[in-house]
């Protein structure tokens, strides 16, 4: 519990503060620095994230979770009692920071707190807590804003960081301790930081042209972050992470993809109002639906063990996703009667299924791709990375195709959509990459074992 609460604070306060920010401009002001709430709190995330196995080093399991839930207590109290936006920013960075570390390390610390035959259940868990917050955020928002106590909601999420803090010590492994966490790689981190930054501000630009050219400097910048990365001792991600023949790259691209994939989540609630004249309200429960198979599917799929069964549940994943979306272009009309739009509901469902039942797999397909145990929670807590990346790249550039729609309302709806569909199916091409370069990979480990134990 204490593991996925971490997990579930983060990916809850990604779209808490954005749903209540209305409210708070209209108390404290601000406007000016409405669209740098986002990319505040992405950013610092995002940093995060990329420094977990160093913290891990350092403090051990117990003392780097203390320190997660601590960050995140007093962004949250920052928040609540912010006098203006500029204070109120600050509290982001810092509840950024604490999520960030807190959903590293939700993956990374599996390996220690829990035995190998549950690593992907509990990475089931920590996946579908995405999906939980990624519907209870909006919803809990907008409950607070709703009766104008957006500060208690801060407030509320500080009181969790608290009891899930003291609950640290008693539940959880010290971890390995070596006095010494490794160099950070610097380089690293502000490219990736300005990669985030870049999207980030892209995805709340309106002129298409601007937005266009602020995802092309977050491309070229990512691509530098490979290149230095690639010859650098000091990385973010594992070594293996780079090399010809590993897997790894593979699974971390397929994670990525299925993780943008969510961002369609931000628009089908306007899809549902413009389009079939559903109150906000329920339109916003329409809006969850792919959250919403993403955690359904996630239990069932984690009890697969069988190794072909688990090879296939990563291919069928993004097959679901980008099927799903493309099914949903295609009923999209204007218009259209109740009953109509029920349908859209496990339509959206489905799609979220495909993240469901591959997601655990890829994540424990990342954790015991490397055999050193430093490297293999430096490739867990790198999971956590992936996806924050990716739901802000995909934020930005679901942004930029519902412009491409135009004035039209079912245009920019099916641009998205089928625009999702042809990333999102990327995924299958790269989740067979990745099978076929980790079969050698097991060949070869089963030839050393066999040597071992013939010796």
């Amino acid at each position: 519990m204490v593991l996925a609460a971490g997990v579930l604070v983060g990916a809850v306060n990604i779209y808490l503060a954005s749903s209540m920010l209305p409210t708070a401009v209209a108390d404290i002001g601000g406007e000016s620095f409405y669209a740098w709430n986002m990319t505040f709190y992405l950013v610092a995330m995002v940093i995060a994230t990329m420094l977990v196995s160093r913290f891990l080093a350092r403090w051990g399991s117990a003392g780097a979770y203390l320190l997660g839930f601590a960050l995140f207590l007093v962004g949250s109290l920052v928040c609540a009692v912010s006098p203006t936006m500029p204070v109120l920013l600050v509290g982001r960075c810092l509840q950024g920071l604490g999520a960030g570390l807190l959903s590293g390390l939700g993956f990374a610390v599996i390996r220690s707190a829990l035995p190998r035959r549950l690593w992907t259940r509990g990475n089931a868990l920590m996946s579908a807590m995405y999906g939980v917050g990624n519907f209870v955020g909006p919803a809990l928002g907008g409950l607070f804003a709703q009766f104008g106590s957006w500060r208690l909601a801060f407030v509320l999420m500080a009181g969790v960081a608290a009891v899930c803090g003291a609950a640290v010590p008693r539940v959880l492994p010290r971890g390995e301790r070596n006095g010494a966490a490794a160099p950070v790689p610097v380089m690293s981190l502000v490219l990736v930081t300005a990669a985030t930054a870049a999207v980030s501000v892209a995805g709340v630009l309106h002129d298409i042209v601007a937005r266009a050219a602020g995802l092309a400097v977050a491309l070229l910048l990512v691509v530098g972050f490979a290149a230095h990365e690639r010859c650098s001792e000091r990385r973010v991600f594992p070594g293996a992470t780079y090399g010809a023949g590993s897997a790894l790259k593979w699974v971390y691209l397929t994670l990525g993809l299925l993780a943008f994939g969510v961002a369609v989540e931000s628009f089908v609630p306007l899809f549902g109002q413009r389009l079939a004249g559903l109150p906000p309200l329920v339109a916003g429960f329409f809006g969850a639906a792919v959250s919403l198979g993403w955690s359904l599917t996630q239990i069932g799929s984690s009890s697969a063990v069988r190794e072909r069964t688990v090879r296939r549940l990563r291919t069928i994943g993004p097959v679901l996703l980008a099927l799903g979306f493309l099914v949903q272009g295609l009923l999209l009309r204007e218009n259209v009667p109740i009953w109509w739009v029920v349908i859209w509901v496990p339509v959206l469902c489905v799609a979220g299924s495909g993240i469901g039942i591959a997601y655990p797999h890829l994540s424990v397909a990342a954790m015991t791709a490397a055999a050193d145990p430093a490297e293999g929670r430096q490739a867990a807590a790198a999971i956590a990375t992936v996806t924050t990346m990716s739901t802000a790249f995909g934020t930005a550039v679901a942004g930029v195709l519902v412009s491409l729609g135009g004035p039209s309302m079912l245009g920019s709806a099916r641009w998205l959509l089928f625009g999702f569909a042809v990333l999102c199916a990327i995924g299958i091409f790269t989740a067979r990459a990745a099978d076929r370069t980790s079969r050698p990979e097991r060949s070869a480990a089963a030839d050393r074992s066999s040597v071992t134990q013939g010796s």
